[in-house]
C-alpha cells in the first residue's frame, strides 16, 4: 500500500526489502551518526589541548582553574588552596583563561 516496490516483489525476493534500508542507512548516517562523529571529534580537540590556567567545568559540573596539565589527568583549582586531580576525559567543557585583573588599584598608562 505505501511502499510499491514492495508490492510489485514476489514474496520470495529479498531485493524489495533491502531498497528500503537503503534511504534508511542514509538517513541515520546523516541525521546521527556523522554530527556524532563531529562531536567527539571537537571534544577530543578540546581535551588534549588543555592549558594551565584554562577555566574547566567537569563532567560531574565542578567549575575550576587548571593549574597542573600531565599526560593523562590534570589538577584543578577549585577554590583557593583546594586543588582536585581528574582525568582529562572528565573536562566536558572549557571556558577559557580569565582576562588578567588590575589589583593594584591604578591606571595602566598609554
Amino acid at each position: 500500500m505505501f511502499f510499491p516496490i514492495m508490492q510489485a516483489a514476489p514474496a520470495g525476493s529479498g531485493i524489495g526489502s533491502f531498497i528500503i534500508f537503503i534511504p534508511l542507512i542514509a538517513i541515520f548516517y546523516f541525521l546521527l551518526w556523522r554530527p556524532q562523529q563531529k562531536r567527539m571529534k571537537a571534544i577530543q580537540t578540546m581535551q588534549a589541548n588543555l592549558t594551565r590556567g584554562d577555566n574547566v567545568i567537569t563532567n560531574g559540573g565542578i567549575i575550576g582553574k587548571v593549574t597542573k596539565v600531565s599526560d593523562e589527568d590534570i589538577t584543578v583549582e577549585v577554590a583557593e588552596g583546594v586543588r582536585m586531580k581528574f582525568a582529562r576525559s572528565a573536562v566536558a567543557d572549557v571556558r577559557g583563561k580569565p582576562a588578567p585583573a588590575n589589583d593594584t588599584g591604578k591606571k595602566s598608562k598609554k
